[in-house]
């Protein structure tokens, strides 16, 4: 049974005053020019954030999806940060809960994320886990989002996939066909996304790894090719870092 929406509305009105007490303006002036940030910023640490959203989930009776998606709109449509970072936390904390449709939510989130600090969160922790139980139905989601026209989607696709390395399931298939469409672009946050997938499935499989970039090497940006081959052996990593700087007059 849903609680009524006067309780949650309670719930929420009651941790985004315990986030005000736990800021400080030094930690906010620090957070919002760390992350270029537009939005207000009440300076809590993360830990302390995590603990507050913990002993809210706590004192919600049997807690519930029909529950979680309005609680978690309710602190998402603010516009501080820190109520933001709650609503990803309070997400990701639940995912057990949560199925391929509430990737729509997800998505919403992060088209309106705007920044690393609560896309990677949702993407791996959201999305990614919701992908690991359900991946044939959240697989086609993915898909769509690694040709968005968002570079946050496109980067969240590949983020996604990290759950499934880390349980030794890669979708080495869905990987390799990300990463080599994004390849050539020039946007950070997509180049260290493909090496921060690779740089994790180096774990489990180095041989894939390595020749999945000598093949590319050609293509390959030097931030992406730093993440991918920093797990690698050393003499594996040399010949990479050497052939690149070879191909690429360094």
């Amino acid at each position: 049974m849903s609680l009524p929406h006067s309780r949650l509305a309670e719930a929420a009105d009651q941790l985004t005053q315990q986030l005000a007490r736990l800021g400080t303006p030094r930690r906010a002036a620090w957070d919002r020019d760390y992350l270029h940030s537009d939005l207000v910023h009440l300076g809590v640490p993360i830990p302390d954030l995590r603990r507050a959203v913990n002993t809210t989930s706590r004192n919600l009776p049997l807690l519930t999806r029909s529950d979680l998606l309005p609680l978690a709109d309710l602190l998402w449509t603010s516009n501080v940060y820190e109520h933001r970072q709650a609503a990803v936390h309070l997400l990701t904390r639940h995912t057990a809960l949560l199925g391929p449709a509430d990737l729509v939510t997800v998505e919403v989130m992060l088209r309106g994320a705007r920044t690393w600090a609560l896309v990677d969160t949702l993407a791996v922790h959201g999305a990614g886990a919701i992908a690991l139980q359900h991946k044939e139905a959240a697989g086609t989601v993915l898909d769509r989002w690694a040709i968005d026209q968002d570079f946050w989607l496109r980067r969240s696709a590949l983020l996604a996939l990290l759950p499934g390395i880390r349980a030794d399931a890669a979708d080495l298939k869905r990987l390799s066909r990300y990463a080599d469409a994004m390849l050539e672009e020039t946007e950070f946050f997509i180049r260290k996304a493909i090496g921060w997938v690779l740089r994790e499935t180096t774990r489990r499989d180095h041989h894939f790894v390595a020749a999945w970039v000598e093949s590319r090497i050609d293509r390959i940006s030097g931030v992406t090719l730093r993440e991918a081959v920093r797990r690698l052996h050393d003499t594996g990593r040399t010949r990479l870092i050497d052939a690149y700087r070879r191909t690429h007059g360094h």
